[in-house]
């Protein structure tokens, strides 16, 4: 008797297409022919539920079993044997190249002709400063990186030679191998996957159409950059390997701590102490800008901490634009230390003329904790 087609994967008759997928390549994975040499029970299962699976993905023919059981695919139905074992679209070899791909060295994907292989991409980490971010700057760094070999032009060949075509694969890059009824694929031993053969290499590059050196660029910071902003500079990677495309450079840009602003954004903020004095008398004070002006500040009298005064367009641009950012300043009250026998004779004068007028933030708090808590 045949074994029940969800009994071989070990799913439920209700299983949805992903759960029939992740079952087959868990047990795929297990029962392969290449993870089991020689083992003639482990290619019997693989076998099974490999037909198993690709009974059960089928709409059509998960239909046809689920109401004629094995029947349906026996004398004749479904188109005969074949409904099983077929080998066009949705057969075997669709299977192999959905779940073992990265098993088999990377399913369909192939190395462009000629064994050229993209470069790879760089990543070059720069800090600038909060004013650089502002203003913008063009940089110069220096990156270590691969190179096109000046000698053999990026061939690998040493001149007046070239590559021939690799005779184990023809040039594709790819064998087959024959396992059971299956025909799997791998890359070539020979070439590696390069579809080519290097008989007489370049003395500078060994063979590898690129070396190693340290390259200067230029890389413009626009005005406006913010931290943690990525640059991309296209072709500026890595030269690919035997003639390939290079990859690209990758600048990752960090932008240091300021002194006395803080950034949001495109607005700065800044906190700035006054004396008591200032904050109860009023006064002005100036501030330094990052477009390297002055921008004076009025303090009104009575201003109380954490006051916060709008400089417009004293902020940081945004980035590809016109617009600017705003400047707050935010007021701190000094508490004055270290006074002399005079200054603290005149402060207890003034505590004793004040009343709650000149203080009426902490008159009336102070009345409306006595009156929450009812106390004298």
């Amino acid at each position: 008797m045949k074994r029940d087609l969800y009994e071989t994967l070990g799913v439920a008759k209700t299983a949805d297409e992903k759960e029939l997928k992740s079952a087959f390549r868990k047990l795929a994975m297990k029962y392969h022919p290449d993870k089991n040499p020689g083992d003639a029970e482990a290619e019997k299962t693989f076998k099974e539920i490999s037909l198993a699976y690709e009974m059960l993905k089928d709409p059509q023919k998960r239909a046809a079993y689920d109401r004629y059981g094995h029947a349906a695919f026996e004398q004749g139905g479904m188109g005969g044997g074949g409904a099983g074992m077929g080998g066009g679209a949705g057969g075997f070899s669709d299977i192999f190249e959905d779940i073992f791909g990265e098993m088999m060295g990377g399913g369909r994907q192939r190395r462009s002709s000629g064994g050229r292989e993209r470069g790879a991409d760089l990543r070059y980490n720069m800090e600038i400063s909060l004013e650089e971010a502002y203003a913008g700057k063009t940089a110069q760094i220096r990156v270590p990186t691969s190179i096109t070999c000046d000698v053999c032009t990026g061939s690998g060949a040493k001149p007046g030679t070239k590559p021939t075509t690799c005779g184990t694969c023809q040039g594709s890059g790819r064998v087959r191998a024959a396992q059971g009824f299956f025909s799997i694929e791998r890359t070539c031993p020979t070439c590696h996957g390069r579809g080519q053969i290097i008989a007489d290499p370049c003395v500078k590059c060994h063979g590898q159409g690129r070396i190693t050196e340290e390259r200067s660029l230029s890389v413009n910071i626009p005005a406006g950059i913010e931290d943690g902003t990525r640059i991309r500079l296209s072709g500026e990677g890595e030269a690919g390997l035997r003639g390939g495309p290079s990859g690209d450079l990758y600048i990752f840009l960090s932008v240091k701590p300021h002194e006395f602003y803080q950034r949001d954004g495109a607005d700065l903020y800044c906190s700035v102490p006054i004396s008591m004095t200032t904050a109860a008398l009023g006064g002005k004070f100036d501030v330094a800008t990052l477009d390297g002006t002055k921008s004076r500040v009025s303090v009104p009298e009575g201003t109380q901490a954490g006051k916060q005064f709008r400089l417009k367009g004293k902020g940081m641009p945004v980035l590809r634009s016109s617009q600017v950012g705003d400047l707050y300043i935010q007021i701190q009250i000094e508490t004055p230390q270290k006074l002399t026998k005079r200054q603290r004779e005149l402060l207890k004068e003034f505590e004793e003329l004040s009343s709650k007028e000149n203080n009426p933030e902490s008159a009336g708090f102070f009345s409306r904790m006595k009156d929450f808590f009812d106390i004298e």
